[in-house]
C-alpha cells in the first residue's frame, strides 16, 4: 500500500531551499549571515545599554561629588541592595561567574531581571560612595540580553554559547570603546589558556557593532595618554619584566583578598542584606578618616594624574582595600576600573626607582594588574593598543603576559577554567575551575 506524498507549502519550500542553499552550497555564507544578524539585533541592545549605564554612572559620580553628605548614607544603601538581591535576584547574585558556568554548562536560561538589578546597584553603589567599576555591570546587562535573544530565536546549545560569548564581547567592547579588546575578551575570559574559534566572527561583530552603536548614543570615552616611549632596549625590556612582576603578583594579591575577605563576611555576618551594610559603615567611616573621595568611585581622576605626575606611593594599596571592602562585602559593580586605577598608581609608585616613564610604566600597570587578576592577556594586550597607540605594543605585551604568569592560578572569575595550565607544573590543574584548586 502506497502512502501518499504531502504537499509541501510554499513556507516550508522557501525555509528547506534557504536551509540546502546555505549550509549545503554555501555553508560560510550562511554562517555569516546567520551571526551578523544575531550580533546586529544583540548590539543595537547592549551597545544602547552600555550608553545608558556610562551616561547614568556620569551622573551618580558627578552627584556624589557635588553632595558628599550622601556617603553617610552607603551603610543604608548596601542594605537595600543586599535586601533586592535576597529576596529576589539570588539566582543571578552569582553575576559574571554565572556568565561563564553558563558557557561552559548552560542550564537554565538566565533570567532578564540581572539587567536591571546590577544596574540599579551598581549606581546604588557609586552614588552613595562605594569603590567599585564598571564591567562588571556591563558583561551582565550583556548577558542577560543575550540569553534572552538565545531563547526568543530557539538556539542550539552550541549556538547559545556561542551567542553569550558575544555578548560578553559586545558589553566589554562597548563600555570601554576598546571593541578588539572585547572581542578577544569575550572567546579568552572563560577557559584559561585556549580561545573558542568558533566563536570569532560572532565575538568580533558584536563587540565593533556595539561600540558604534554606544558612539552614536554620543557617549564619551576616557582618553588617555603616554607623553614618552622609549626605544626598545635590552634594559628597557629587563625593567618592564621586573615591573610586570610586581603587576602580576600585586593582581593575584588583590583576587586573593577579594575571595578571603567575601568568605569573611559570610562567616561573620550570617543575614545577607547586613554584609554590605557592615561593609558601607567600614568604607563610609575610611573616608571621613581620610578626609578624601580619591578612593571611591571609578577613581578617573587620579588615573589620568597618574600618567603624567608622581602620586604618593601608598595610593594602590588604599585602592584595593577599599575595593575588597566594598565588593567582598556584597556591593555590585565591576572590578576593572579599580584594577585600572591599582595598577596605574602601582605603576606610578614603581617609577621612582625602576627608569622607565612615569607615563608608561602607568600604562603598563593599568592594564597588566588587569590581564593577572583576569587571565587574559591577550586582549588587555590589545587594549592598551587601542587606548594608548601601538607605540607602546612590545612594553605593554611584556607586561601583561609576565603578569598573567605571576599571578598564578588565582582570579577575580573564580569560575574560569583551565584549559591550558600556565606551567607544566601545574599540568594536574586542566580542565578544573579556579575555585576548586
Amino acid at each position: 500500500m502506497s502512502v501518499p506524498k504531502q504537499k509541501m507549502s510554499p513556507i516550508h519550500l522557501q525555509r528547506s531551499f534557504s536551509l540546502f542553499l546555505f549550509n549545503q552550497k554555501f555553508p560560510t555564507s550562511g554562517y555569516i549571515i546567520k551571526w551578523l544578524f544575531l550580533c546586529s539585533v544583540l548590539s543595537i541592545c547592549v551597545g544602547s545599554a552600555s550608553a545608558f549605564f556610562l551616561a547614568s554612572l556620569q551622573w551618580a559620580t558627578e552627584l556624589r561629588e557635588s553632595q558628599r553628605w550622601l556617603i553617610t548614607l552607603l551603610p543604608v544603601a548596601g542594605f537595600l541592595i543586599g535586601l533586592l538581591y535576597y529576596h529576589f535576584g539570588k539566582e543571578v547574585e552569582a553575576g559574571n561567574n554565572l556568565l561563564i558556568d553558563t558557557i561552559h554548562n548552560p542550564k537554565e536560561f538566565i533570567r532578564f531581571r540581572m539587567a536591571p538589578f546590577v544596574l540599579i546597584g551598581t549606581l546604588t553603589t557609586h552614588i552613595f560612595g562605594g569603590s567599585a567599576g564598571r564591567e562588571g555591570t556591563a558583561l551582565q546587562m550583556a548577558g542577560a540580553i543575550g540569553e534572552q535573544f538565545s531563547r526568543l530565536f530557539k538556539l542550539s546549545v552550541n549556538d547559545r554559547k556561542i551567542l553569550l560569548v558575544s555578548a560578553i564581547s559586545a558589553g566589554f567592547g562597548s563600555v570601554f570603546g576598546t571593541p578588539l579588546a572585547g572581542a578577544v575578551f569575550g572567546l579568552e575570559v572563560f577557559l584559561i589558556g585556549r580561545l573558542r574559534y568558533d566563536a570569532i566572527f560572532p565575538a568580533f561583530m558584536a563587540a565593533i557593532l556595539a561600540s558604534l552603536v554606544t558612539d552614536a548614543w554620543q557617549v564619551a570615552h576616557t582618553h588617555y595618554h603616554i607623553s614618552l616611549i622609549p626605544k626598545v632596549s635590552v634594559p628597557t625590556i629587563l625593567y618592564s619584566i621586573l615591573a610586570a612582576v610586581a603587576f602580576g603578583i600585586t593582581a593575584a594579591a588583590f583576587s586573593k583578598a577579594i575571595g578571603y575577605c567575601a568568605r569573611f563576611f559570610k562567616s561573620t555576618v550570617s543575614y545577607a542584606p547586613l554584609r554590605p551594610f557592615v561593609g558601607g559603615i567600614i568604607v563610609a567611616l575610611a573616608v571621613w578618616l581620610l578626609g578624601t573621595t580619591k578612593y571611591i568611585g571609578l577613581g578617573i581622576p587620579t588615573i589620568l594624574l597618574s600618567f603624567d605626575q608622581n602620586l604618593p606611593p601608598y595610593d594602590f594599596l588604599l585602592k584595593i582595600i577599599f575595593t575588597v571592602i566594598t565588593l567582598s562585602a556584597g556591593f555590585k559593580g565591576g572590578e576593572v576600573t579599580p584594577l585600572f586605577f591599582i595598577g596605574a598608581t602601582l605603576g606610578n609608585a614603581l617609577s621612582y626607582f625602576i627608569p622607565l616613564p612615569v607615563g608608561l610604566l602607568a600604562g603598563m600597570g593599568f592594564v597588566a594588574v588587569f590581564a593577572g587578576a583576569t587571565n587574559t592577556p591577550l586582549a588587555c594586550t590589545l587594549m592598551a593598543i587601542e587606548l594608548f597607540g601601538s607605540e607602546c605594543g612590545i612594553y605593554v605585551a611584556i607586561a601583561c603576559v609576565v603578569s598573567y604568569l605571576f599571578s598564578g592560578n588565582n582570579s577575580i572569575y573564580h569560575a574560569q577554567v583551565i584549559g591550558e595550565p600556565k606551567n607544566l607544573i601545574f599540568k594536574d590543574y586542566s580542565g578544573k575551575k579556579i575555585k576548586d584548586i
